[in-house]
């Protein structure tokens, strides 16, 4: 307590006991301002007590919060500002029990005030962009090829139901992604932690203007194919190797005929499809543009180094698949998992494809990039615009359940017995605060904060296990190999194991090791007589 808290609480008290006619009386011989001793007399709390009504969580729950920050932080994995509110979003579902979802969700800009509140900790970022793509921004370069779109539509008179949009990513397996984490004040440099598997992979993604997407072909570094691979992954999804995990001119071509045409060629409405792609390398072979002028599918090319505007996947759906493996990527790191191989990159590939192909935000790539609705000054009058997130409205706390005096057992009870212990010591005693209420309060804190990182350390200890499921399932597998080059699918792999092997179909190459040899040892015999019922040393003919 400060001395000027304390001569407010002497002046207040002898105010109340009528050592003085008036307020003006006591405020000049304890020297405080006489509006702040008029407010205390109305009920009003000191600032450093006062709680704002729509702060979300208590102070003892964001203590244990900025304790957890910090303990991730020494560990190289600071977390970022979604892991922040889930945690945040935890606490408080274990404090306000039986409410709606509003009342335990906090707001978009939760994390950003919780943040500027404490000196302690601080959120950091980087950001990366290309100085040839900011050259590319070129209006008249924009407007040409939405000149070029709209022409090639009116005449093969291409419908919306058949515009598609192509395009491949690439993948570290173990490196996770840049992204905004809240760390130590007193870190310069932040750093996190990360696998450090940089081989890579690549997935080929496709999406429909209407919001459906194909399946993915992904691409490893490899020779042969692996069974457990498959065992990974949908068995519709193709996968292909390549010396290097990037695509190439066969594996393009590949995927144009065994994964756009087929699963694109029934839901056709019009005669010609559209298919939008940037100018790779594997993406314009003559194999490739004959085989699709032979099948009634129109390719265009964009400008280079403008996909980061114009290409649909990358506008809706690359960045936030990325961003969502690293956060995979780092939940790995965070449970004690250092190495990320082909098996876990497939199941974590996975678990968040879901996520970001869904049907609105594929439909939302296409209207940002203004091919449909055919929109071009959507792109061009957002060039240098920055949206701002609005502020979410006020939710309304929940009212207090009554308390029944009993031992608490979870962060809601002990805050209700906290409050009734507070009342009853107010009411009882009418005097300014004492060194054993002060014992009582901290006492009342420290349960707090042992019950908040109790349900933190519960939240990390379910990560744990579900972890380490996970890699003793993995390391119960053995490594079977199921082809050599080319690209094959999980069905292929499943008909290939009941099939008689030959030279072009999928085949099972199962290495069966010869069984060791035991060596056993030769009975005891007589060196001298070569009996076996006695030894040199006990031979009648030596004797």
């Amino acid at each position: 307590m400060s001395q000027t808290e304390g001569r407010i609480a002497l002046a207040l008290q002898a105010y109340q006991q009528g050592q003085f006619s008036s307020i003006q009386a006591a405020t000049r011989v304890y020297s405080i301002p006489h509006t702040t001793l008029t407010r205390r007399l109305e009920g009003t709390t000191s600032r450093s007590d006062f709680t704002h009504p729509n702060r979300k969580l208590t102070q003892t729950e964001e203590a244990a919060l900025i304790k957890w920050i910090l303990s991730l932080d020494t560990r190289g994995v600071p977390p970022t500002q979604a892991l922040v509110q889930q945690m945040a979003e935890l606490l408080l579902r274990e404090r306000v029990q039986n409410a709606s979802i509003k009342e335990t969700t906090i707001g978009q800009n939760w994390v950003y005030r919780f943040v500027t509140r404490y000196p302690e900790i601080k959120s950091r970022y980087s950001r990366k962009y290309d100085y040839k793509r900011a050259k590319c921004e070129d209006p008249e370069v924009i407007r040409a090829w939405f000149r070029l779109i709209q022409n090639t539509v009116a005449k093969y008179g291409i419908l919306d139901e058949d515009i598609y949009n192509f395009d491949e990513t690439g993948f570290q397996m173990g490196v996770i992604s840049t992204a905004k984490v809240v760390t130590s004040a007193e870190r310069e440099r932040t750093v996190s932690l990360q696998p450090g598997n940089r081989e890579w992979v690549t997935a080929i993604e496709s999406i429909n203007s209407t919001g459906w997407v194909l399946p993915p072909m992904i691409i490893v570094k490899g020779v042969k194919h692996q069974l457990s691979w498959y065992e990974a992954s949908p068995r519709h999804w193709p996968i292909g190797v390549s010396d290097n995990g990037w695509t190439n001119d066969k594996l393009g071509f590949t995927w144009l005929k065994d994964v756009f045409n087929k699963h694109t060629q029934g839901r056709t409405v019009g005669t010609y499809r559209l298919l939008l792609m940037d100018g790779h390398g594997s993406h314009v072979t003559a194999e490739f543009d004959q085989y699709a002028k032979q099948n009634s599918i129109i390719v265009l090319c964009m400008p280079p180094h403008s996909s980061h505007i114009l290409q649909p996947l990358d506008v809706g759906c690359f960045a936030v698949l990325k961003r969502l493996y690293g956060r995979a990527v780092e939940a790995q790191m965070r449970v004690g998992i250092n190495h990320i191989d082909k098996d876990d990159f497939l199941t974590l590939y996975q678990e968040i494809r879901p996520a970001v192909f869904q049907s609105g935000t594929i439909q939302s790539g296409f209207r940002a990039t203004g091919i449909i609705p055919f929109d071009p000054d959507r792109v061009l009058s957002e060039l240098h615009v920055q949206m701002q997130t609005p502020s979410p409205p006020r939710v309304l706390t929940q009212a207090p359940r009554p308390w029944d005096p009993e031992t608490p057992h979870n962060i809601a009870e002990l805050q209700l017995q906290t409050k009734a212990i507070q009342q009853l010591i107010r009411y009882r005693t009418q005097s300014p605060p004492t060194p054993a209420v002060q014992a009582v309060n901290q006492l009342i804190k420290g349960c707090q904060m042992a019950m908040h990182n109790a349900t933190i350390l519960a939240a990390e200890n379910r990560q744990l296990r579900a972890a380490n499921a996970r890699v003793q399932k993995k390391r119960a597998k053995k490594t079977v190999f199921v082809g050599r080059g080319g690209v094959l699918t999980g069905q292929e792999v499943l008909e290939g194991q009941n099939q008689p092997v030959t030279h072009d179909e999928v085949r099972i190459q199962v290495v069966e090791l010869p069984t060791p040899s035991v060596s056993i040892r030769a009975p005891r015999m007589c060196s001298v007589c070569r009996s076996l019922e006695h030894t040199a040393r006990t031979c009648p003919e030596r004797q």
